[in-house]
């Protein structure tokens, strides 16, 4: 009887956990899926965190930083590979055009020529330095000419101290126009830069130098509207 019993507690059992298998392991699943969407989001609050304090230090740094760090980083890289070179008994600056490319140094070159080396006048010596280059590079050799003037002169072509050479250089018709052409050049470029207004000679002289005059039109030009009534009575004597 006994056995009967227990052999039916076992069998209801059994059933009972074989019904309960399958909702368990949805539960387990569930469970499972949910501390995966936990962690996901724990470790992406962790890398916004990150990436917050990551932007405010890049928002604290200067404007420039970038281009300070990428220069800083080529001056260190530079300083290493010369001293390689030094120890390896090279030159640098020959190990390092090895390494330009044509397209590289066809590209620097159309970069320099672009740029202008006029930087404005900085001295006498300098403004007439950038001139004498200027003028150098508009020479054309004459090797005809030069031919030419080494016959007559012969021996005095090439003087020595014994030679008495001054006064007898006579120059040509197209030297001579050369150098006009050159003048009037000049003149032409100092009249386009010049800061000098162009003076009226018909305009009315109510000013007694050349800073009274700037503050008459400084005056004319805010007040000159309330003003007209009172000039022109002044001019026709009119004036109370």
């Amino acid at each position: 009887m006994f056995s009967t019993v227990l052999s039916i507690v076992s069998a209801t059992v059994t059933e009972e956990e074989t019904t309960d298998t399958p909702a368990s392991q949805k539960r387990e699943a569930r469970l499972r899926q949910f501390r995966e969407l936990h962690f996901k989001r724990n470790e992406a609050r962790k890398l916004n965190h990150q990436e917050v304090v990551e932007e405010d230090k890049r928002l604290k740094l200067p404007s420039n930083w970038e281009a300070k760090k990428a220069r800083l980083e080529w001056e260190l890289t530079e300083d290493q590979k010369k001293k390689e070179c030094a120890d390896r008994g090279e030159d640098y600056d020959r190990v390092k055009l090895l390494e330009i490319t044509a397209d590289d140094a066809e590209r620097w070159e159309r970069k320099k020529k672009k740029k202008n080396p006029d930087t404005g006048f900085a001295g006498y010596a300098e403004a007439q330095f950038r001139q004498y280059q200027r003028l150098t590079k508009q020479i054309r050799p004459d090797l005809e000419g030069y031919e030419r003037q080494r016959e007559e002169c012969g021996e005095d072509f090439y003087p020595t101290s014994n030679s008495l050479i001054h006064g007898t250089h006579v120059p040509t018709k197209e030297g001579i126009d050369r150098m006009v052409e050159d003048v009037e050049k000049q003149i032409e470029k100092r009249a386009k830069y010049s800061r000098r207004r162009a003076y009226n000679d018909d305009a009315d002289i109510d000013y007694i130098n050349e800073r009274n005059a700037k503050f008459n039109k400084k005056a004319e030009r805010f007040y000159g509207k309330y003003t007209a009534e009172i000039k022109q009575n002044l001019e026709r004597g009119t004036a109370v």
